[in-house]
Order: C-alpha cells, then structure tokens, then sequence
C-alpha cells in the first residue's frame, strides 16, 4: 500500500489492491445488485408468465389444478408440521422414545420433507406427459377400454378426484399419465424404489410423494396420514393402487388399507369439497415385468431361488436385440395396452347413504368400514379391466390341458370372449375382427417361444406353464357368473 499527502487543502490518498480482491468484490457487488434490483422482477414476471399458464391449462382441463398443488413446498410442510395431529403425536413420540420436543419435531419435519412434492406444472405437461405419450405409444398399441362417460363428467371439477387402480406393471405410472393428461394433473403415492438421485427430482416435480410402504414409525405414519387427509380436503387428483404392490401372479390382490383410510379417515360429508373415487383397470398384452414378478413368487413359494431375476446382461443382451430387429423392421410392439374407466364412487354419497361418519368411528370401527369400502373399489376395477387378445389365448391354452389346432383354439376363443361379453365385461378386439385377435394374442405368444406350433398343433411350453397362468388369471375374476359377483360384491 502506498499513500501520498498533497499540500495545501486538497488531500488525496491512493490504495493499491490485489486484482483477485477487486475481482471478487466486483462479483459480490454485481450478485447484491441482482439479488435487490433485477432478481425479484425477474421473478414477478416468470411468476405472472407461470400463472396465465397454468389459467390456461385448467381451461382445457376437466379437473383444475387446485390451490394446494400450486402452494409452496416450504409452506405445506410448515402446515404439516404444525398440525395439531401432529404436534400431539410429536408429544407422544417424544415421551415414548426419551427424547427432547425438538428432536422429534425435526424428525417429524424430516418426514415432511421426504413426503410434500414439489409441483412443476412444466415438468408435469411439458416433460412427463410428453414422455409418457412418447413411450406408451412406442412400446404398445394404446386403446381406451370401457368408460363411462355421462357419469365422468357429471363429476364436480372442484372435487377431490381419485383414480382406484390395479396395479400390474410400473408402466401403469406412465400409461394413466399418458391417458389422463388432458383431464388432470395426477399426484402419486410412489415407494422407496424411485428414490434415486435425480429420478426423485424429476418424480417429486411431477407431484409425486414419497412412501414408506412397511413403515411401522407411528410419527411417520401420523405425518404421512395428515399430509393425505390435506390433499384431499385441498381437492388434489390423486391416483393410488390398492393392491400395495405389483401382483405376482396375475390375479387381482386383496385391497390394502393404508391410503385409501387416510385419505377418508378426515372426511366431512358437510363440507363443500366431495372426494370422489374413479375405477381405473389396466391390462397389457405383455407386461415387461412378467418373469421377474412370476421369480419372486417361486421363490416365495417354494421357498427357494428365483429362476427369473433381474439381469443387467440379460437385460442389455434383449435391448440390442430388440433394437436390430426394429432397425430390419422385423420388430413387433407388445401388443394392445387398455385401460377402462368405470362409473364414479361419491364417498359424499357412500357416507349418506349408510350414516355413517369416519371421524367419529374408533379405530377398529373405522378398519371395518375402510375395509368394505376398499372391497367395493376394488370390485369395481376388476369390472372395468378390459380383456386382451393374449389373456383370452392363454386362457383357452391353459384351460384346454392338452395342444389344440388353429380350428379348435379359435372356436373356443370365440366362445369364451361371447361369455364373457355376456357378464358384461368389455372384450377388446382389434380392428373389430375376431380372427386378427386371434392371431395378434397367438403371435405375441409365439414370438416369446412360450407357444409352440408343433405339426399343426398348438401347445405350450411346459418351462412357460407359469407365465400363461399369469395371463389366464388377469381376467379370472371375469369369469365369475353375474349373479356370483353381486352376491360377493
């Protein structure tokens, strides 16, 4: 540094400084004057953009994007962790454990983190469900099955919408995105196996949330209960499975409680917002998990090890694969992917009509009636799961105990789809033509080597007795005679 006096009563003084300092205070300078000046109008204007945006995309939507999905992450999970519920289990918790007030309530705040999403409407309609459409359309011919259409849009928009649904692939994530974008913005309840780094981001985004499947954490259970119970009374569209897990066997699975009992165990039928329970069944000519699903249950079983586990080599082996025959055009989809939507569930009504209040049941009470409630949803999906070429072939492969002509398995299969057209099931069949279905769900069959054609006859693959079963019982629940099924119902 060095200084310099002037005479007279003129005084300067001159400062040397390093050049890295100056650099850096230059920055700092320049982040302090972005942060106070250009920042917060920077923001005003992509908020206001981000608003007209969303204006018109609940223009064209059937279910609006309510408030609650738009609110601040931060502010959710401030209301979540201060609601009385939960404070009073913090308390709990805190006593039980031998623990401070504060250590429980960061847990709780912890677990609030994990499971409030952070919604992205661009993320939602301009990545996700532009890929989703991207992807179920390349892998599969998608085609809407049953629906109904005057009861649908007899639903109050403003109501809290929940799509009930089987869950046999992790394609059904994608597959109800594809189908219900133009109606709604779906949030999911997703397990721990998407908790990967920047695959959470991207699925949180989404309105995604986070779920500890086999958590026995009574303060985890508490936050997640109340974080459901204020999506619904905020009226966000949800989508959920019952069943818990993908079914191993095909058959559609008892009904777990856990959701379905938060999401009513906070209803109020006086209030202004319904909750309204949509049936959604999904079937596919192929599911992409089929040998591994069928690999956990041998294993289960049998107690023994699984002859179909995940291989990375497999795996990469069947890509290249299946990528060489689509480049010499000699690459088939996966066949028809369908999804039915059947007639709406008011719990406003449900409640009404049985006088019942959810809220003011004990614990074992409310379990019973959550219970019939999830039985009834569950059966109502079921109805609406549409049947597909490969379930009506492996069905009648499978039923017949012995190989059958081309004459003899296309008889039968036009008898058991007449059948069950009768029960009132919806029986998908390409292009209206009976024989093209036939041949679709037979070459789906065949081009897996589970089918053999053998002098004419068709037969199945006796190491393959397990993966047609797993077809044959997505529409098992089908074959039940009408007056069987209400009785059960």
């Amino acid at each position: 540094m060095r200084r310099e006096w002037a005479t007279g009563a003129a005084l300067t003084t001159t400062v040397e400084l390093p050049l890295w300092l100056v650099v850096i205070v230059g920055v700092l300078s320049i982040l302090a004057a972005l942060d106070h000046l250009l920042l917060p109008s920077a923001r005003w204007v992509m908020r206001r953009r981000l608003n007209r945006a969303i204006e018109e995309l609940n223009t064209r939507l059937k279910l609006r994007i309510q408030p609650f999905k738009l609110a601040k992450r931060q502010s959710l999970i401030d209301q979540l962790v201060f609601d009385p519920e939960v404070i009073d289990e913090i308390e709990a918790y805190a006593k039980a454990h031998n623990i401070t007030r504060t250590v429980a309530q960061d847990l709780a705040r912890s677990y609030a983190r994990e499971i409030v999403p952070s919604f992205s409407a661009y993320a939602y309609f301009g990545i996700g469900a532009r890929l989703a459409r991207w992807l179920c359309t390349m892998l599969y011919r998608v085609r809407l099955g049953f629906m109904d259409e005057d009861a649908l849009k007899s639903v109050d928009p403003d109501s809290s919408v929940i799509f009930v649904i089987n869950h046999r692939s992790n394609m059904d994530y994608v597959l109800v995105t594809y189908m219900a974008s133009s109606s709604s913005a779906l949030s999911y309840a997703v397990g721990e196996w998407a908790r990967v780094w920047l695959l959470q981001s991207l699925i949180r985004s989404m309105g995604a949330y986070f779920v500890r499947r086999d958590s026995r954490d009574p303060l985890y259970r508490k936050v997640l209960a109340r974080y459901v119970a204020m999506a619904v009374a905020g009226g966000l569209a949800q989508a959920v499975f019952p069943e818990g897990g993908l079914t191993r066997d095909g058959k559609l699975q008892k009904p777990k409680l856990g959701l379905i009992g938060y999401m009513v165990a906070g209803f109020d039928a006086k209030a202004a917002r319904d909750a309204v329970f949509v049936p959604v069944g999904i079937n596919y000519d192929r599911v992409l998990e089929d040998r591994l699903q069928l690999g956990v249950l041998v294993a289960k079983t049998e107690g023994g090890r699984s002859r179909y586990r995940f291989n990375a080599r497999i795996f990469l082996a069947a890509f290249v694969r299946h990528l060489v025959l689509a480049v010499r055009g000699r690459w088939y989809r996966f066949g028809y992917a369908c999804v039915g939507f059947g007639a709406p569930v008011s719990l406003r009504q449900y409640v009404t009509e049985r006088g019942i209040d959810f809220r003011a049941l004990d614990q074992a009470a409310r379990f019973a009636e959550v219970e019939k409630l999830a039985d009834i949803l569950m059966a109502k999906v079921g109805a609406v799961v549409p049947v597909l070429p490969v379930a009506l072939v492996a069905t009648v492969l499978r039923d017949a105990g012995a190989p059958l002509s081309l004459l003899e398995l296309k008889a039968r299969v036009l008898t058991l789809a007449q059948r069950l057209a009768a029960n009132g099931s919806h029986v998908h069949i390409p292009r209206g033509d009976q024989d093209y279905a036939i041949e679709v769900g037979l070459r789906m069959l065949r081009l897996r080597h589970i089918v053999n054609d053998i002098e004419g006859l068709y037969r199945i693959n006796p190491a393959d007795l397990l993966v047609v079963d797993y077809y044959a019982n997505s529409i098992t629940h089908l074959l039940v005679e009408p007056a069987a099924a209400q009785a059960a119902e």
